[in-house]
């Protein structure tokens, strides 16, 4: 595979784990916050009625709430496990480079600088 090549593997790679992992970031605060001012029972006058639980502690929010919160955790997720996949690939064909670098090398001792 080409330098260049390489080179956008790795940033393609890193322009998804990085969304990704402030996305779930971003996700653990919400998740804290909720757990700090959503009820701790259910209120049907407000709507909170749909459990979570967050840290062996159940809230209750709305259902918007819960479809928000899981949509920005599920795609979060999907974001970093791409981004981790494409790094994953990016270490194989980078490892493969520089054992077939140190291949040549040892056959050929006498043309290293």
């Amino acid at each position: 595979m080409k330098a260049t090549r390489l080179a956008a593997l790795r940033l393609i790679a890193l322009f998804f784990l990085l969304p990704g992992l402030a996305g779930l970031i971003v996700s653990a605060v919400i998740s804290t916050n909720y757990l700090d001012k959503l009820p701790k029972f259910p209120a049907p006058e407000e709507m909170r009625i749909i459990p979570r639980n967050i840290h062996g502690t159940v809230v209750y929010q709305t259902e918007e709430e819960n479809r928000r919160l899981n949509l920005f955790e599920y795609s979060s997720t999907g974001v970093f496990v791409l981004g981790l996949g494409l790094g994953l690939v990016y270490l194989e064909q980078w490892g493969g480079i520089r054992a077939r670098d140190a291949e040549e090398a040892e056959l050929h001792p006498e043309e290293t600088h």
